[in-house]
């Protein structure tokens, strides 16, 4: 642990993290001081923050980019549970084997729903959360997923081609974006890199995906969450975007929220507007002192 917080702010320390038989996660450490984890949405991995760790850690943050099982590099075992639930007790798991406490949280899409999840179950662990168009989901089986694996189609037949893979994945990037000149091949094949490298088990996680499901609703135990939360929205529209629904319960059920709009940003923001990131992280910090 000593050897993680002692990292050169501009080197970082890669490690894979054994939570259970079987089941690693990725983690990206790099910096020094109040300690930010950061979970990314399915596709992206610690390559999709890359554009605001820098920034964050010129600041005097040690950022801990953590990436769910199934997610990136972190491992795809076939028979694991990938509802949101257990999602967030490995994370957990490895907040604790870093030694991290009270951590800010910045969650992408369905990164987001883990941040609350862990927010409620482990609030030793947070100190506020900051959701980049990320909702309260009830689960990893979103219409989305379960859609790309009904009947056998989908997906399962796409993922068996990593150029089929890349150009789909470069296709909803765009739909969600509002500026997409950051949406390059080289991007492209950054965001993809870790299922790629494992085709077939990347194929049986997102397929375990589609049929989670979760013990308790969130909507019921978001009242719980102590902690400020703070959720960035794009004012482009696009498909990904949080329902309206999401937002009012949001709005009615947490303690201390509030939602900031980013001109001109789709889903991505971290990638169209990182400097919006970089001080929503500064404000969060404020006012969860």
């Amino acid at each position: 642990m000593l050897a993680l917080l002692a990292a050169p702010a501009d080197s970082a320390l890669v490690r894979d993290i054994e939570v259970a038989p079987g089941e690693t996660l990725r983690t990206t450490t790099v910096g020094a001081g109040q300690p930010v984890v950061l979970i990314p949405g399915i596709f992206g991995a610690a390559f999709g923050y890359r554009t605001i760790t820098g920034p964050l850690v010129a600041r005097g943050y040690l950022c801990v980019i953590v990436e769910p099982l199934g997610y990136g590099w972190s491992s795809h075992p076939k028979e694991a549970d990938y509802s949101f639930t257990a999602q967030t007790e490995r994370v957990g798991r490895v907040l604790d084997s870093l030694g991290i406490t009270q951590a800010l949280i910045v969650a992408q899409s369905s990164g987001a729903s883990i941040a609350f999840r862990l927010a409620i179950g482990r609030p030793d662990l947070v100190r506020g959360v900051l959701s980049l168009d990320g909702g309260p989901a009830e689960s990893a089986a979103t219409p989305g997923m379960r859609k790309a694996f009904k009947f056998g189609g989908g997906l399962v037949k796409f993922a068996l081609s990593e150029s089929k893979l890349r150009h789909d994945v470069r296709r909803e990037i765009v739909k969600n974006s509002g500026d997409t000149t950051w949406v390059t091949d080289a991007v492209i094949r950054g965001y993809t890199a870790g299922q790629t490298a494992d085709m077939h088990g990347s194929i049986d996680a997102f397929h375990r995906m589609s049929k989670s499901k979760e013990e308790e609703s969130l909507a019921d135990r978001l009242h719980q969450c102590e902690v400020p939360v703070r959720l960035l929205v794009g004012t482009v529209p696009h498909p990904a975007e949080v329902p309206h629904e999401q937002r009012e319960l949001l709005s009615t059920k947490l303690p201390d929220f509030k939602s900031d709009s980013v001109l001109g940003s789709g889903q991505y923001i971290q990638e169209e507007q990182p400097a919006a990131v970089v001080a929503a992280v500064a404000r969060l910090d404020q006012v969860s002192r």
